[in-house]
């Protein structure tokens, strides 16, 4: 969940205007208890929007701060929306590219100090699928996979999967429908990216040769795009009859 805390008449005014961006996000304007709400929804892995001073933010964080690896995302934002400045998991939990699209959307300056800053990321969603699998099981995945990670389907670059799914009517008609290029790769072509899986799946392996299909596929479509070493930013999901993953690469 995206959740959006604002202090002020004129932090609730850009609250609301990023609404329009994510309708799906929620606004807490004033809430009480401020640190005990703050630090719950951090917790629970809420992607957070703070429109404040930093050090309130730093302040109440502080005593919930885990490491980069497992805290969620944390925006900041100065109330006029002149700046957002990706304050926690910049990388791995990908306030950076979110903090872009914020900036973006509001025409606002990105303040980001990581390594990767002034690197452009390239998206691609990786899926895999029962044969048939219904237009609307993958449709509804895949945005769910987006909306963990603070992204929009206009952020998605491309489409891909496992040869044999070359012919797959609905991944074909997904990609359509969001104007992304659909593209397959062999077995042999996955195999490289092995050692970068989240899980191994001796299933899938001797199924279709390959450990993991949308996770291969995600990785392969960022490396072949951004043409550098590709990170996995969602983990496989799935539902009852697809899988879907999110990889990215930096181009310059």
């Amino acid at each position: 969940m995206i959740r959006i805390v604002a202090l002020t008449p004129a932090g609730e005014q850009l609250a609301r205007r990023i609404l329009r961006q994510w309708p799906e996000a929620v606004l807490d304007y004033k809430p009480k208890p401020f640190a005990q709400k703050v630090r719950s929804a951090f917790q629970q892995g809420d992607h957070l929007v703070f429109i404040c001073a930093t050090g309130i933010v730093m302040r109440t964080l502080a005593p919930v701060i885990e490491d980069k690896y497992q805290d969620p995302p944390v925006l900041v934002l100065d109330e006029l929306g002149k700046f957002v400045i990706p304050l926690l998991s910049g990388h791995e939990g990908g306030a950076n590219e979110w903090g872009a699209q914020v900036a973006n959307s509001l025409g606002a300056q990105l303040v980001a100090t990581t390594a990767k800053a002034y690197l452009n990321p390239v998206y691609t969603l990786g899926m895999g699928c029962e044969r048939g699998c219904p237009l609307a099981f993958l449709e509804r995945l895949m945005l769910e996979g987006l909306s963990q990670k603070g992204l929009t389907p206009k952020d998605i670059h491309s489409l891909s999967s496992i040869d044999i799914k070359a012919d797959e009517e609905n991944l074909i008609a997904l990609a359509e429908k969001y104007a992304w290029s659909f593209q397959t790769f062999s077995a042999e072509q996955l195999t490289p990216m092995a050692s970068l899986l989240s899980t191994h799946s001796e299933y899938v392996f001797n199924t279709v040769g390959v450990y993991g299909v949308a996770e291969s596929a995600a990785l392969f479509a960022a490396k072949q795009a951004a043409d550098s070493a590709p990170e996995l930013i969602l983990n496989k999901i799935k539902n009852a009859k697809a899988t879907v993953s999110i990889a990215r690469a930096f181009k310059a």
